[in-house]
């Protein structure tokens, strides 16, 4: 199979969960016999530009007319049998579906946030869920609010290429890949077209390294922004420690907004240690190494990459109870889901998993399991061709039968 991936790669100054499934995907389908090419633009290459061009870019977030006649014109010569669109913000946009639909390759687009029905794609505003725009064509309390980045100004061109492209989007892609069900019900309360998506889990490479003892630190590993937890578990973490401690210290991997912050709660201490950001082999080393990893997100995660790398490596995990954590830690059996946004409720949670090493390591083993069954290479690969499969026989039926998703009422004729 000929597939062409397209792909606005995020800022490389932050750990970016999107940017990995995007490489492992490519590698996966290159070492089954695939031939894949990658259309991309890198957002680091912003802070290059003239000043003239940097002014025009929000412009170009709901529409870059340049990058439809670019992607046209390689895809009328290469010939895929198929694109899979991953991220276009900030400087591919939308406009890659009208060149697929100029050159007739049916699209498939992976779903990694809520970009579809919130500007920012968290469903969050000042650390709590928020839907006011969901199942809105005009995502006016975004603006009002100011929700990505704090500013209005900012967030008026996702809100724009929401509004203007929502249509776009619905019709010019066969299949949208929805990595937890979770987020698919939201996608489908929002009014997105249930028929087109389906889940298909990110997978995780087999690590090199798995626990092999009971563990010497908890970790977490991700981002550092009050989305993902962070102050929730500085909070907890000091309820634990003003009762003791639980015997273990805690690693906190990563770097993000609130990294000062983050490096002055642990200086002086003997019971936490920020390392900062690690690579890959860095945190596969630090999760095999862990009692359990903690992913205590505020926002309503798509996935969580994270969890599923710990029971790769058979660790169990500590979780907010909700989003897609729900589905993809069993409470009790894999690991732990806490009450999401309570302080004390993760830190009995944390607790709990610490106090009993035996039933700790029984719930690492089921996590391994759970890992084998369902979020491995092999089964990642069979999901994805499948999918592909499934949208190129949707565009052939279409094209035999002259029929267009916008003949189909559901189309956009921009």
């Amino acid at each position: 199979m000929h597939v062409l991936v397209v792909h606005n790669r995020y800022a490389s100054a932050q750990p970016s969960g999107e940017n990995k499934v995007v490489d492992q995907e490519v590698a996966l389908l290159r070492g089954a016999g695939h031939r894949v090419e990658v259309f991309e633009r890198r957002s680091d290459d912003i802070a290059t530009m003239s000043l003239l061009t940097k002014v025009a870019v929000p412009l170009r977030v709901p529409w870059n007319p340049a990058v439809r006649a670019e992607l046209a014109a390689r895809l009328r010569s290469e010939r895929p049998d198929v694109v899979h669109v991953h991220n276009v913000f900030p400087l591919l946009s939308p406009a890659v579906l009208a060149a697929c639909a100029d050159a007739g390759v049916p699209a498939v687009a992976t779903l990694h946030n809520y970009t579809q029905v919130c500007p920012p794609g968290t469903l969050q505003r000042d650390g709590r869920p928020c839907t006011e725009c969901v199942g809105s064509s005009v995502p006016l309390p975004a603006v009002r609010h100011g929700c990505y980045r704090g500013s209005r100004l900012a967030t008026v061109p996702l809100a724009v290429s929401l509004s203007a492209n929502r249509r776009r989007w619905w019709s010019g892609v066969e299949r949208f890949l929805c990595i937890s069900a979770a987020q698919r019900d939201v996608l489908v309360r929002a009014g997105m077209p249930a028929e087109r998506l389906v889940v298909k889990h990110n997978f995780v490479p087999d690590p090199d390294a798995r626990r092999s003892d009971a563990g010497e630190h908890l970790l977490y590993l991700g981002r550092l922004a009050e989305a993902k937890g962070v102050r929730l578990l500085m909070t907890a973490w000091d309820e634990l420690a003003a009762s003791g401690g639980v015997g273990v210290p805690l690693v906190i991997a990563g770097t993000g907004p609130l990294e000062a912050e983050v490096t002055a709660w642990a200086a002086g201490r003997d019971d936490v240690r920020y390392v900062g950001l690690y690579d890959t082999a860095e945190c596969q080393k630090a999760i095999a190494r862990s009692v359990a990893v903690v992913a205590p997100s505020t926002w309503l995660e798509a996935f969580g990459l994270v969890v599923v790398e710990a029971m790769a490596a058979g660790v169990p995990v500590v979780a907010a109870g909700h989003g897609a954590f729900v589905e993809l830690v069993e409470d009790g059996v894999t690991g732990l889901l806490h009450r999401p946004g309570e302080a004390a409720s993760l830190a009995s949670r944390i607790r709990r998993i610490t106090a009993d090493p035996d039933r700790n390591q029984e719930m690492g083993q089921a996590a391994r399991r759970r890992y084998e069954q369902g979020f491995s290479p092999a089964v990642g690969l069979e999901r994805l061709v499948e999918e592909y499969r499934t949208a190129i026989a949707g565009r052939s039926a279409l094209a035999r039968g002259g029929d267009t998703h916008a003949n189909r009422g559901d189309g956009d004729s921009r």
